[in-house]
């Protein structure tokens, strides 16, 4: 188990004075599934005249505050320490096979209903797209475990796609990245979610941070891609064969890695826009200029 240390700065300058703004943060981390928050603090500049934090319908934590008086700039500031422990080990080999999950996973009148199924759909972010499934469709071998199948896609995404920081943006269509084989961390989130329910399988949109160098790496490690920024990856549903617990399966496919100590979870949703860190709508501004930083650092002294 590490313990880590996270904050993330957004500043806004606006061109003209903003008289009103209403905007919405998921910044805390979650709770549970081997993540315990030791410390939280959200720091917002102009003071709110009105704050209120809230569960969302996915249990992420949400705050929402409202800014009444003029300004022209606007600093918004978390700080947390977060415990983090290793995955518990899956053998993917275990899990059932793609095809019977995708079959429980589907509606039938009288049967029960599988909460994952909501992460099976289409999304605003991940619309179903014919290429994507034609792409993933070599993983999809007949009677595949489901967790191999989700592994194997990973590594492909990472082998035939270049990370680019920058290279595109939050309107950037998914049939695009699929085009042009690049992106950044949020896209192939997003391709691999797509890919998985083209295939009727549920993967939700995991959003949080990533140590520089991983923890555990031999001799200080390779940086990791995507870090010192706020990180995306995603989830798979993964009921095992021997009908115990069905798990939630965490996949990075920008580092072709298991997240574990290195990642923070911040939340989870069907994609980008449910779990956007920092939104809002505003009366005046104008223009305006956007900075973000991140710093995750391992905090010495903590391990256990």
């Amino acid at each position: 188990m590490s313990t880590l240390a996270v904050e993330h700065v957004t500043r806004y300058a606006y061109a003209a004075s903003v008289d009103l703004a209403h905007h919405l943060a998921y910044l805390r981390p979650l709770d549970g599934e081997g993540q315990q928050v030791e410390s939280f603090a959200l720091a917002v500049d102009p003071p709110p005249s009105h704050q209120r934090s809230e569960c969302d319908c996915f249990g992420n934590a949400r705050v929402a505050f409202t800014l009444a008086t003029a300004h022209r700039d606007l600093c918004v500031r978390s700080s947390a320490r977060v415990r983090v422990a290793a995955p518990v080990p899956v053998d993917p080999s275990a899990s059932a096979s793609w095809e019977a999950v995708r079959d429980r996973l589907r509606f039938a009148a009288a049967a029960p209903f599988e909460p994952a199924a909501e992460f099976a759909v289409p999304s605003p972010y991940v619309p179903r797209l014919a290429a994507l499934r034609d792409w993933a469709d070599p993983s999809f071998a007949p009677g595949r475990p489901v967790a191999m199948v989700a592994i194997d896609l990973m590594a492909r995404l990472h082998r035939e796609f270049s990370y680019r920081s920058a290279s595109t943006t939050l309107d950037t269509p998914l049939a695009e990245v699929l085009a042009r084989r690049e992106g950044v961390c949020q896209d192939f989130a997003h391709l691999m979610i797509g890919a998985l329910r083209m295939h009727g399988l549920a993967a939700r949109y995991v959003s949080g941070y990533l140590l520089t160098t991983p923890v555990h790496a031999p001799d200080g490690g390779a940086p990791m891609l995507g870090a010192d920024a706020s990180h995306a990856w995603l989830a798979v549903w993964c009921p095992m064969a021997d009908g115990s617990a069905a798990h939630w399966i965490e996949l990075d496919p920008t580092n072709n890695a298991l997240p574990g100590e290195s990642h923070v979870r911040l939340a989870v949703g069907r994609d980008y826009g449910d779990v956007t860190p920092l939104r809002g709508v505003i009366r005046g501004g104008g223009t305006h200029r956007l900075s973000v930083q991140v710093s995750t650092r391992r905090v010495d002294g903590d391990d256990t």
